[in-house]
């Protein structure tokens, strides 16, 4: 069998959440909320990915803000930094292998240093049941 190969750019997401690093954490939850997402990339008054914050950074802004008795702040204080990534022209199965690997459920997709979308889990799963990975 010979392995066609399935590029992340042709399975990404294009239009990944963002929010900046001064956006409060309290917006971030009702962002991931309202759209259904689990995560969201943060970007730099550039555009420049600094970072990525998860429902599980908001999760443990909750818990300390419980400690601390005072809910909310800048993105920056919760979110994970530095961020791997992936490029347009990666082969999904090797994405797929990274994330099996890893604890990570998503990577910012970069060309040239500039954010262009986003390959989750879901989008590794959707390029893998195609069905055309393999052909004979």
């Amino acid at each position: 069998m010979n392995r066609i190969p399935l590029l992340v750019s042709d399975y990404m997401t294009r239009d990944p959440l963002t929010v900046t690093p001064e956006t409060e954490i309290t917006q971030v939850v009702r962002l991931l909320i309202d759209n259904d997402r689990s995560g969201a990339l943060v970007v730099d008054r550039d555009g420049v990915l600094v970072g990525v914050v998860t429902e599980r950074d908001c999760i443990e802004a909750a818990v300390t803000a419980d400690y601390y008795e005072e809910w909310g702040g800048p993105v920056e204080k919760f979110m994970s930094a530095p961020v791997e990534h992936i490029a347009p022209d990666d082969n999904v199965v090797d994405v797929a292998a990274r994330m099996a690997s890893s604890s990570y459920r998503r990577f910012p997709v970069l060309d040239k240093g500039r954010l262009v979308g986003l390959m989750s889990r879901r989008e590794v799963l959707r390029a893998l049941a195609n069905g055309s990975w393999f052909k004979s």
